[in-house]
């Protein structure tokens, strides 16, 4: 017996992702990281990258309205559709925007970046007592 039904079951479906989730490729390639990611039905200008941290933030936001009219002038169609998202990926630190390449074309951003040499971790060294 379930207490209180129908209130849980608007928590059913709070794993299932969303549709505006970026998908994204992640190679290695000789000296390079190479990202791509899938924006449909975005453009250049809606898309934004940042860096701080060690984290590089893609974001892409979107505002479109179409509206079609007949020969009279009247509207016969009015569509708007409003649209973002965004996601965080640590690179390390120790990178600067000039690390970076950006390249959008047909819904797909696809970023370049340096792979860094990792940090050597020190060898704890022994100290003998005399």
């Amino acid at each position: 017996m379930r207490f209180l039904p129908g209130f849980y079951d608007l928590f059913d479906d709070w794993m299932t992702p969303t549709t505006n989730a970026m998908q994204c490729d992640i190679k290695e390639v000789d000296n390079n990281y190479e990202m791509n990611i899938a924006l449909p039905g975005y453009n250049k200008e809606d898309i934004s990258l940042d860096l701080t941290d060690g984290y590089l933030t893609v974001s892409a936001n979107t505002n479109q309205d179409k509206e079609e009219k007949d020969s009279n002038g009247k509207v016969i169609r009015s569509e708007r559709y409003t649209g973002s998202c965004s996601r965080k990926f640590y690179v390390g630190e120790g990178y600067t925007e000039e690390d970076f390449a950006a390249k959008f074309e047909n819904g797909e951003l696809m970023i370049t970046f340096p792979k860094t040499e990792p940090e050597k971790i020190e060898e704890k060294k022994a100290i003998m007592i005399e």
